[in-house]
């Protein structure tokens, strides 16, 4: 099922997250609508929090920026993480331009270290330590950060932030259009 996704503004985007257990109710189908979402928004990476749910969990599918052949290392770069913890984050920070299902038609260069070493249990519980560089290192952090009440405008220079504050304003009072279900914390519900 499509599921809406929650629109820069909800305060669940900056609610803290709790950790799930493999009793958690429908999971398997949460994964699932979690990933018809994504599909149909055409993102490459969706977090609980961004369809209404405060729990540790994000999946990630970037085998579509293999498209052209230009990053084979995300071919088959398909994952769900559980309870993630970055244990370890280096290099020299590269800028990259970044966007978000919640705030969409906003791209921003956002600066993050290159390699990350996460743990996680993936969708069978199992634990899961993995060593990731480049833009899978890149898709984790941005992902990463929704499950810690961080958004990727909070990393951009202070004087772009200002810049698109109005733009952002707009967002979450619905004065944007998407090709995606979405549900703007501003927007009085029709009876």
């Amino acid at each position: 099922m499509i599921l809406p996704i929650v629109a820069y503004g909800d305060a669940v985007l900056r609610k803290e997250t709790e950790e799930i257990d493999k009793d958690y109710p429908d999971l398997d189908i949460l994964i699932d609508d979690m990933f018809e979402t994504m599909y149909a928004a055409k993102g490459v990476g969706l977090a609980a929090p961004q369809i209404g749910l405060p729990i540790r969990l994000f999946i990630i599918d970037a085998s579509g920026f293999n498209e052209e052949g230009e990053h084979p290392e995300l071919a088959d770069f398909k994952r769900v993480f559980i309870n993630p913890v970055i244990i370890e984050e280096n290099g020299t920070p590269w800028k990259f331009e970044e966007g978000c299902l919640s705030i969409p038609g906003i791209r921003e260069e956002v600066n993050r270290k290159p390699n990350v070493v996460i743990e996680y249990y993936n969708e069978k519980f199992e634990l899961v330590e993995e060593k990731l560089d480049g833009l899978a290192a890149r898709i984790i952090q941005h992902e990463y950060d929704h499950i810690e009440a961080t958004l990727f405008t909070d990393r951009i220079n202070p004087l772009r932030k200002r810049l698109i504050k109005g733009k952002l304003n707009d967002i979450a009072k619905g004065n944007v259009k998407v090709g995606y279900r979405m549900k703007f914390p501003l927007v009085k519900a029709k009876h």
